[in-house]
């Protein structure tokens, strides 16, 4: 019988499993519970062959993925390096570089731009890795992606370009998606925000825009986190009192 998954070593030990869904949660409560002594249980998950979906795609790596970006462990960035490898699932792909970004590992850099210049065009996930990871060499791949036909990638690229050149029309870029009528295009604008934002500008705009406000609050976290862990104590501290009354208001009406 299944020990229910209450322990990290019940969920260790149901990451080796015999029943996919439950290995797939598994992964997903390591994850969220930061447990750093599953790393190389999850770093194995990655390499997983037993669940494969028919239409092609290993929801289990995916989740493992997922985890070790949450545990931010550099420890996995050897084995997430491995997983950039697999060409046959594009989720995958798009995981794992969102984990490196988390991580934040510079072993990851070359990898990423390995995959920039093998792409035709470089996609939403891996532009913004880049941007995260402060990759400026990249600026002649990734700012031709302002005329994207894709929007969200139009989007990323605006994000990258504001990260290195700080000019405020990157920002008004993003803040216009805020308003657009495709709700999922709205969603990714307010990520894009919360990963940069840390101006009057952006928070007001985080606080008007039109997304439920778990969203909102999520990304106001991020940019008080980012701030209180960066060197841009000086800013937040201008804005601190706008961005904490925001918070307060948004906790009270959840």
């Amino acid at each position: 019988m299944q020990e229910p998954i209450l322990t990290p070593e019940a969920a260790i030990a149901a990451l080796a499993g015999e029943d996919n869904q439950i290995r797939y949660y598994a992964a997903w409560w390591l994850g969220k519970h930061q447990v750093q002594s599953a790393c190389a249980a999850l770093c194995e998950a990655l390499t997983d062959d037993r669940y494969r979906l028919e239409a092609g795609g290993y929801p289990l790596r995916r989740q493992a993925a997922r985890a070790l970006g949450q545990l931010k462990n550099s420890q996995a960035v050897p084995a997430l390096i491995e997983a950039l490898n697999c060409q046959e699932d594009l989720q995958l792909r798009e995981a794992v570089i969102q984990a490196l970004a988390a991580i934040g590992d510079r072993r990851a850099i070359n990898p990423l731009l390995d995959l920039l210049h093998s792409q035709q065009q470089p996609d939403e996930a891996l532009i913004e890795a880049l941007g995260t990871l402060q990759v400026w060499s990249a600026r002649p791949q990734i700012e031709p992606c302002l005329q994207h036909p894709s929007e969200r990638v139009q989007c990323a690229a605006a994000r990258y370009m504001y990260l290195l050149t700080r000019e405020s029309h990157y920002i008004e870029r993003i803040i216009k998606t805020l308003n657009h009528d495709n709700v999922y295009l709205r969603w990714a604008a307010i990520f894009d925000l919360g990963a940069i934002g840390q101006s009057q500008e952006v928070i007001q705009a985080i606080i008007a825009a039109k997304v439920p406000n778990n969203l909102k609050l999520l990304n106001l976290k991020q940019i008080l986190e980012a701030n209180l862990n960066g060197d841009a104590r000086d800013t937040i501290s201008s804005d601190s009192g706008l961005l904490f009354n925001a918070i307060d208001d948004l906790l009270i009406q959840l």
